[in-house]
């Protein structure tokens, strides 16, 4: 059992993150695209609902080839978002409230537009390998990598006569790590974020930073092609510690690794003191289990999952990672909405989101809401490629096109409208307004149609609805140091219906128990004395009337201390 002691205790680890996407937000000044001042508008709403650290998605000067992950200027805030002095409101605005800001750290690529690249490109001195270049045929790339965005993971440049890398999109080309003074500059600007008083980063896409040397080809099979020789690359384990060692090992920060294709073992290598320093990584794994066999882009066989699947993978993240620590989520800016994906986003759209939460956040490790969740926001409908935004959607469809794989996209909107990145970003729901109340002006992107009945204003309105109900079990969480240190031990792993599970911390110990369906479910507690317990929170009204059972209603799911 664990023992909590207060060597033990971080901040980090008993907050509850709450990330803004920014663009999608609120916008202040009607121009149609969130802003900070936008931001800093809603500080209060953040604070009222318990989070304690926001996670802001980049806001730094960028083209937005991929909605700011395309970085032209670290030390700059895109005018769309306003300016520095807008930056240093909002910061000032959650510290007020005691809250902390955690910035996006994006040093896997540039954008094509940073001086770097400029220089680059021109071979100026001291610039010529900031870069990935290789000399061939403007007909044939170096090798067979292909991008994440879908296409080659090489563009001919015609100004250096070269071939550059870029994982991701073209206008987003792969830092050279192995140069000493590329790392430099990204300690540098590290630093002086820091000094600028942030609470920690999110690192993007951080296990692609080292590729092996001669960039062989990949084996067909994976997507993208090659994903095995750039990710967790050799050196990447001696990159992150340097930077570590340099910069977050001096200052009272989180730092949350982006590791796509990562297992619990590859984790426990980054993580803590007896790794690379990281305190925690946000894994994919979870992620894959309604993939099709080819993977997510796959439009064969998608959408399919199983819970003891399900299960089994955060069962594993929740208990095998040593002394590492877990950053438990279900959506983010780069999946669709978590109630239509894990939940049911029509008849019991509130009592499966609410059932979410409750996973989310008695869960081992730092929770990550993301916005819109809380108010339990749905997938979108997109007709056409033309109603899409999202680089990695477009690219995939176009390549599924360009193979024959597909005839036209009506073959796969029902797959696009399950999978796309795209829902994330619908502009947040604030009331039912025009615009959903997130701009006077013309959304950057369309407002999804259910904003009338799915809003912030309409749900706090409603004492019984998802917003209250994230609200009390932040609370809840803040007040209970088991549903923070606890050991997890999953019940019955093989029902297809219940995920149940119990914390455990010295002498306290709580039972979740969760009908992951929309079918009435019994379950058995087996070895567990139930007779003294008190239920802590549910999402049906009259749980605690109830008390602990085996009958378990649509989508309920019940906190009890035992």
């Amino acid at each position: 059992m664990t023992a909590t002691t207060d060597r033990d205790r971080q901040w980090w680890k008993e907050a509850v993150v709450y990330q803004v996407y920014p663009r999608s937000f609120y916008d202040s000044d009607g121009d149609g695209v969130g802003d900070l001042p936008g931001v800093t508008a809603k500080v209060e709403y953040l604070d009222d609902l318990g989070v304690d650290v926001v996670w802001l998605c980049p806001v730094y000067e960028s083209p937005n080839a991929d909605n700011g992950y395309d970085i032209s200027d670290y030390r700059a805030i895109m005018d769309e978002f306003g300016t520095m002095a807008d930056w240093e409101t909002l910061l000032d605005a959650l510290h007020e409230r005691e809250m902390r800001l955690l910035m996006d750290l994006v040093v896997n690529h540039t954008s094509d537009e940073h001086e770097w690249f400029q220089r680059s490109r021109r071979r100026e001195d001291g610039y010529e390998d900031y870069y990935y270049w290789r000399d061939g045929s403007p007909d044939e790339p170096p090798n067979n990598w292909g991008s994440f965005m879908g296409g080659s993971a090489w563009t001919y440049d015609e100004v250096r006569e070269q071939w550059y890398l870029h994982l991701f999109d073209e206008k987003q080309p792969d830092l050279n790590w192995r140069n000493a003074d590329v790392r430099d500059e990204i300690a540098s600007l590290v630093e002086w974020w820091l000094e600028k008083g942030i609470d920690g980063f999110r690192i993007d896409a951080s296990n692609y930073i080292s590729k092996p040397e001669g960039l062989p080809d990949g084996a067909s099979g994976r997507s993208p092609t090659g994903v095995e020789q750039f990710s967790h690359g050799p050196r990447v384990h001696e990159y992150l510690r340097e930077l570590y060692e340099r910069t977050f090992s001096n200052y009272d920060v989180m730092t949350v690794a982006e590791m796509n294709d990562t297992s619990v073992e590859l984790a426990r290598e980054y993580l803590g003191e007896s790794g690379d320093g990281l305190d925690m990584i946000v894994h994919f794994e979870h992620m894959g289990v309604d993939a099709g066999p080819g993977g997510r882009w796959d439009p064969e066989g998608w959408g399919e999952w199983s819970l003891p699947a399900f299960k089994e993978i955060m069962s594993r993240w929740q208990r095998d990672l040593g002394d590492g620590w877990n950053a438990p989520y279900l959506g983010n800016h780069d999946q669709p909405r978590i109630v239509s994906r894990f939940g049911d986003d029509g008849e019991y759209r509130t009592e499966s989101a609410k059932l979410l939460a409750t996973f989310l956040l008695t869960s081992r490790g730092t929770p990550f809401v993301y916005q819109g969740e809380e108010i339990g926001m749905t997938n979108a409908e997109f007709d056409g490629l033309a109603d899409l935004d999202d680089p990695q959607t477009v690219g995939a469809i176009e390549d599924l096109l360009a193979a024959g794989t597909v005839d036209s996209y009506a073959e796969v909107r029902e797959f696009v409208n399950y999978v796309s990145r795209d829902h994330a970003r619908t502009p947040m729901q604030w009331d039912d307004t025009e615009n959903a109340g997130f701009t006077d002006g013309d959304p950057w992107f369309a407002v999804n149609d259910d904003y009338t009945e799915v809003n912030v204003a309409d749900a706090i309105a409603d004492e019984d609805s998802i917003w209250h109900y994230y609200r009390r079990l932040i609370d809840r969480r803040h007040d209970a140091d088991v549903l923070v240190y606890g050991d997890y031990d999953l019940l019955c792993p093989d029902d297809e219906q219940l995920y149940a599970y119990t914390r455990t911390l010295d002498d306290e110990a709580v039972l979740v128990v969760l009908n992951w369906s929309a079918d009435p479910a019994a379950f058995e507690p087996e070895d567990i004395d139930v007779s003294a317990s008190s239920v802590l929170i549910s999402n049906y009204d009259d749980a605690s009337a109830r008390g602990v059972r085996r009958d378990y209603r649509p989508y309920e799911a019940v906190v009890v201390e035992l």
